[in-house]
């Protein structure tokens, strides 16, 4: 489970139960009218709690196709089977996921120029208004006035190979 190579950590069994728990309250906060499954909405908010960004409908197809059709949702049971998938296939300890989560702090799945000036206020107080906007607008790659995970995905790979080739 731990390999020096890959950069991952070793995992507890505490750390295990606490996630685990952290995905049932998810699911419970997501199953708003106590159905005991989550809808095809229910299931993207979910993974835009834990994940920070919105499924494609690929993504949310593949689970919802394997529903109990006598419920018209995702089981508990089967909602933390697809959410230990997922974090097995993710990069492990993704630094770029933990700072684009931290920085959603309302769990939208996305960054707002609210959520940046809140993070520059923290770390450059003095830093005008203007440059942040300016490093919003840059990282906003469609415009779309939300920071997505891929595009800041995108500005921080992108920001880190311009710095090892300099």
């Amino acid at each position: 489970m731990f390999s020096a190579r890959s950069g991952m950590r070793p995992r507890s069994a505490e750390s295990d139960r606490l996630e685990h728990k952290k995905w049932v309250e998810v699911f419970k906060a997501c199953d708003e009218d106590s159905k005991g499954y989550l809808s095809r909405e229910d299931f993207k908010v979910a993974v835009v709690m834990l994940f920070g960004y919105k499924p494609s409908k690929i993504e949310a197809e593949s689970v919802m196709s394997s529903i109990n059709q006598s419920t018209s949702g995702v089981l508990l049971g089967d909602f933390l089977h697809a959410v230990r998938r997922k974090k097995e296939t993710q990069l492990p300890w993704s630094k770029v996921r933990r700072v684009f989560t931290a920085l959603d702090r309302h769990y939208h799945g996305f960054l707002t120029l609210e959520d940046f000036k809140n993070a520059f206020q923290q770390v450059a107080p003095r830093l005008p208004d203007r440059v942040i906007l300016e490093v919003f607008r840059e990282v906003d790659r469609d415009s779309d006035g939300h920071v997505s995970f891929k595009d800041f995905e995108y500005a921080m790979n992108y920001r880190q190979s311009e710095a090892e080739v300099a």
